[in-house]
């Protein structure tokens, strides 16, 4: 049930919907100081949602920080690579990559380095009504084409989400009846929210981020203009606060 309600309501943290609604009812309105107020806050609003610069400072105060590979131990006995960076095209065979996708890049990188004794791909369908698809079973198959061992890897594909993705790889893993160490690899935006998740079930993770949006700081021109994949990126970001706090507050974390 928590899943399905989360896939519907994810559509409530969008800013184009909110500024969409806010037009709508200054059309709709018959007041005409109701419907200036309403023109001026839409407009407002999407100034500032389609404002890069404002967008990455947001993010980059949300984004866990980047770290070195100086920094990490090596080898872990177990690379845990979160999913949810592709889509699959059954009818081609095709696998369509995700701007996320660089987390399997960079686990595949720490793999051939000797970082990662094993990789082991978490996450079955996020989707609500296809269930048959399994995208850890589709990357490991990947992952074999491209040489990587079929027996340095292992999957889960019950999970559906975050919090799921931490309890089914409890339930392999066993983090509290072994000394196993663990690299947690994801998008930047998304490790705050897996981390905790994965600490609840008991696993200390070192953690290992990528894809990061906001990155260091910098000032450039184009970055006071407003472009519409800003407020694409506002709901990514919005979005993934919302789930921390509802994780929380639910006892998810």
């Amino acid at each position: 049930m928590f899943f399905i309600l989360s896939k519907v309501l994810q559509y409530l943290f969008s800013p184009v919907l909110w500024i969409i609604i806010l037009f709508l009812l200054a059309i709709v309105l018959k007041k005409q100081k109701t419907k200036k107020v309403l023109f001026i806050v839409g407009f407002s609003m999407l100034i500032f949602f389609s404002q890069p610069f404002i967008f990455y400072e947001f993010m980059r105060a949300w984004e866990v920080k980047a770290k070195f590979k100086s920094e990490l131990k090596q080898p872990y006995d177990y690379g845990i690579l979160l999913t949810g960076m592709i889509t699959y095209d059954s009818k081609y065979e095709r696998i369509n990559f995700k701007s996320s996708s660089d987390r399997l890049w960079q686990t595949m990188e720490l793999y051939k380095e000797g970082y990662l004794d094993k990789i082991f791909i978490v996450g079955g369908s996020g989707e609500v009504f296809n269930q048959e698809f399994k995208e850890s079973q589709i990357l490991k198959d990947y992952l074999v084409k491209l040489g990587i061992p079929e027996d340095d890897i292992l999957i889960e594909t019950n999970s559906r989400n975050t919090y799921e993705n931490a309890v089914e790889a409890a339930k392999i893993l066993k983090p509290k009846e072994n000394n196993h160490s663990y690299l947690l690899i994801t998008s930047a935006f998304h490790m705050r929210r897996s981390n905790a998740c994965f600490k609840k079930q008991g696993f200390e993770c070192d953690t290992y981020v990528t894809d990061r949006y906001a990155g260091d700081r910098r000032f450039t021109g184009d970055l006071l203009v407003p472009k519409a994949e800003t407020l694409s990126n506002w709901y990514l970001l919005i979005h993934e606060v919302s789930g921390y706090v509802i994780y929380w507050i639910t006892g998810k974390h």
